[in-house]
Formats: C-alpha cells, structure tokens, sequence
C-alpha cells in the first residue's frame, strides 16, 4: 500500500506565529489523500497524487490528473490544469514553475516573480532567481524585490549557498557577499575557500585561512586556522579544529565538546553526534542530550526533531528537548515531517505522533 510523506526546509516569518502546529498528509488504503491539520483528520482528495510535497502551512500537489492544487489553511486551491512542470514548498511558501515562469504563492496570495527564469534557489523566507528579462539576480523577501546582482550574460552564479532567511555567494568580481533581511553587505573582497549556510548564520574560511562566522550580523573569528570540518545549522556551526576539539558555536558563544573527531549531523536545530564511546548524543539549543549507547543508522532529522528505528525495533522521536518511545510496532512506513512522525502499521493503519501525542 503507497504511503506518501514528503517534506522541505523551514522557516518563518515575524510576521507569522512560529508556534504554528505543522502539517501531515499520507495516501490511506483506499487510495485517498488524508491531510492531519490540528490534531484533526481530513480527506482532501478522491485518487493519490501524481506527486506531493508537505511544507509547515501547504500541501501543493499534482493530482491523478495532473492538475496543480495547494491545500492551505482548511482548503484546497486549484491554480491551473497541467501547466506546472515542477514545484517546491517551505515553511511559507509554495514556489512553482510554469514552463519558464517563476510564481510564488504567499500566504494564500499567488503572485509571478519573473516570467523568464533559468535558475532559482527556494528557502524558507526567500527565493532568489536569475530574472532574464532584468538581466540581474533578485530576490522575494518580505513581499518585496531586491536587486542581489547583475547579471553577465552566458555565466552565472555558482559558488553560493541559499538557506532558510540567507544568501551567501562569490560575486562575479569574486568577492564574498551576503545577503541578509532585505540588506546586501560585503563580507569579504576577495572570495573564500570555502563557506556554509543555516538560519541566521554563514561560517567561512577566509583568503587567510580563519575560520569566521557572520550571524545575526555579526562576524566572530572561531579560530586563526581553517576547521578539519564543519557544518552549518540555525543559528548554530559544529567543527572540528585543527588541534583536535569539536566545537559548537550556538548563542553568540563557543561550546567545546571535547577531544574527538566525531560523525556528526547538522540540520536545522539538531547536532547529532557519535561521542569516542560510540554514543548517539544531541546538542540542542545548547544542552546534550544521550539518546543510545550506539550509533544508529538511518536517522533522520527535521526542524527540532531527531528519529529513527533502535535495535529493539522501536521508533524513537527526540523533539524539542524531549524523548519518546513512539512504537514498537512492525512498521510498514514512517517519515518525519518537521517534527510531526506519521507511520503506518500493516496495509491500512496510519497514525501521526506529535509532541507526545498519538492521532
């Protein structure tokens, strides 16, 4: 039995109440589209979709005949009959394509970004685009246009990283830019050697080989030499230095976990790690939590939640500092979406588990 449980990258307006509980939707026995809003069930679709995806407030979807819909706050939208060929979904928005034009569907509010496009990025609270018929990159943020680049025709922009509410990039006269609630600042003149992106926060090695981090506006130097490794999350970098420490920077101050060169995992909110005993820890928003005296495999990380099946066969959920033995059951699917678990036993139970409530 098809079970459908798809998911992208988060975040929220001020505007918007970040509290907001997400949104789960599965295909059922019966071949129909189930959507969990509020604790509540409701079937919004007669025949599974052709395609789907599942962001914090949206549900866009291609149906049995491909015609392109968005479920959004109760009920579902059609926006046209087989014209969108591709399509992506965040905490606010629902990006689409039409042959070559950009739209966007904001808050309930459709609106065209460009009708020439070859080449977007989609975060959380912005898409960056190449505007051809402009002939620069722009970006949607906030509900307004910003000009990020011009454009040199036959090139474009390829050392850059688009995540959540940031954009960080070499221009085309190689220097480092970042873009950041609605301002473009010059980081840097000369390009990096490397850099990273997560909510709030850009980490980069410089042309002099220090490892710096700009967040929040900004820009801490974390060591005069480059990391072994590192990795970017909201408004968190887990690395590793060159004498041997694994380091976290969260909360405008530097955390040292010890002397280990560690597997680790950044996403979002959550660092998951294998500490030298072989452990599975998590550090979230600055507090260590021990999840299994061993690593697992296939884990999986969403927004402030960590899950995965243990060696008891136990599907375990680590969500906002807290965590749960969701089920032992024989599973035949499960997927996170944010930090909402949906599962299905045998051929026709589905059940969604959210902050330690089963539905």
């Amino acid at each position: 039995m098809r079970f459908v449980f798809l998911s992208l990258f988060f975040c929220l307006f001020t505007t918007i109440n970040i509290s907001a509980q997400p949104l789960a939707a599965y295909v059922d026995i019966q071949n129909q589209l189930m959507v969990w809003d509020h604790g509540l069930l409701k079937k919004i679709d007669f025949m599974p979709p052709t395609s789907m995806k599942i962001g914090r407030t949206c549900i866009p979807y291609l149906d049995n005949s491909r015609s392109f819909k968005i479920y959004y706050n109760g009920s579902v939208q059609s926006l046209n009959a087989g014209f969108t060929n591709a399509f992506f979904t965040t905490d606010n928005f629902v990006v689409y394509l039409n042959q070559k034009s950009l739209n966007v569907f904001d808050r309930g509010v459709n609106k065209n970004l460009t009708g020439v496009c070859d080449q977007y990025f989609v975060a959380d609270s912005l898409v960056l685009f190449l505007d051809s018929y402009k002939s620069e990159y722009r970006a949607f943020y906030n509900n307004q246009f910003y000009t990020v680049e011009s454009y040199i025709p036959d090139s474009v922009l390829s050392h850059i990283k688009v995540s959540h509410n940031i954009i960080a990039f070499d221009n085309f006269a190689n220097q480092f830019r970042i873009f950041f609630r609605g301002a473009l600042i010059a980081q840097e003149e000369y390009p990096v050697s490397s850099f990273d992106a997560g909510r709030n926060t850009v980490a980069y090695v410089d042309i002099d080989h220090k490892f710096k981090v700009f967040h929040n506006g900004q820009t801490y130097v974390l060591d005069d030499y480059a990391p072994t490794s590192y990795k970017v999350g909201d408004n968190m970098v887990a690395y590793v230095s060159t004498d041997g420490y694994f380091k976290v920077f969260y909360g405008d101050s530097l955390h040292s976990i010890g002397f280990m060169n560690p597997t680790y995992l950044v996403t979002d909110n959550i660092l998951a790690y294998k500490d030298p005993g072989g452990m599975l820890k998590v550090f979230y928003k600055g507090d260590i939590t021990e999840m299994e005296t061993y690593f697992p495999t296939g884990i999986i990380i969403q927004y402030n939640s960590l899950a995965y099946v243990n060696t008891s066969s136990t599907l375990r959920l680590f969500t906002e500092g807290e965590a749960y033995d969701v089920t032992n059951a024989d599973l035949a699917h499960w997927s996170l979406n944010y930090d909402v678990i949906t599962y299905q036993i045998g051929e026709g139970i589905f059940k969604v588990f959210y902050k330690g409530n089963e539905y």
